[in-house]
This record gives structure tokens, sequence and C-alpha cells, in this order.
């Protein structure tokens, strides 16, 4: 299973995640003036796919939640890469350090690692 996302300005959204994820490009399918028709990333063992919206298959703004090793590390690149910040990681009591972040294509990125008990 893989999500899809349809963004606005998917190329940038692929390079954002590869900036802030250390993503893995793996097949781009460009479209008309220069947009992303289909995009596939890597990030750890999680393929995400995305296309640039278009018409009858608009923009929609989703949530997509992703364990990381480094919680605090991955906020931190996502903010210095232009991110909204959503919440701040903290403990969220049921072992995990979780956070959030909302990229320019609009989707909110929930990151989250398990802390020890």
């Amino acid at each position: 299973m893989a999500p899809y996302l349809v963004v606005d300005g998917a190329g940038r959204t692929v390079d954002f995640l590869v900036e802030v994820f250390g993503a893995e490009r793996l097949r781009m399918v460009p479209g008309d003036n220069g947009r992303l028709m289909h995009g596939e990333v890597r990030i750890d063992d999680t393929v995400i796919m995305l296309s640039e919206a278009a018409n009858g298959w608009p923009a929609v703004a989703s949530h997509v939640h992703l364990y990381v090793a480094d919680v605090d590390g991955i906020y931190q690149r996502a903010l210095a890469a232009g991110a909204e910040a959503v919440k701040t990681p903290v403990n969220s009591g049921d072992g995990d350090k979780r956070g959030g972040f909302r990229d320019a294509g609009g989707t909110t990125w929930w990151v989250a690692t398990q802390e020890s008990n």
C-alpha cells in the first residue's frame, strides 16, 4: 500500500521530501509545462506517490504519519525547509514523541519516534 497525494507543486513537494526526510526519488513522469504528472519517492520502507493537481484532479489536503529515527531533527529540518509548524514534538502519552508540520503543497506530515518505556 502506498499513499497517493494530489498537491499543488508536486515537484516542489518531491524536493521537500528529499531535503527533509532524505527521500529517494524513484519514478518521475513529467507532464505538461514542466509539471510532474506522477512521482514516486521512498522514505525508509515507505513509498509515497504523488501528482500535480490538474483539471478534474484538484489538490486534496492530506495527513501522512511516518515513524522516523529522530523526530526532533526531522521537525527542525522541515521548518528550515519552509514548512509551517502544526505541533512541536512532544511525548504523546502513548509511547511516541510526535509532532507535525505542513508543507507548501498542503500536506500535513505527522512524524513520531517511539520512546523507550
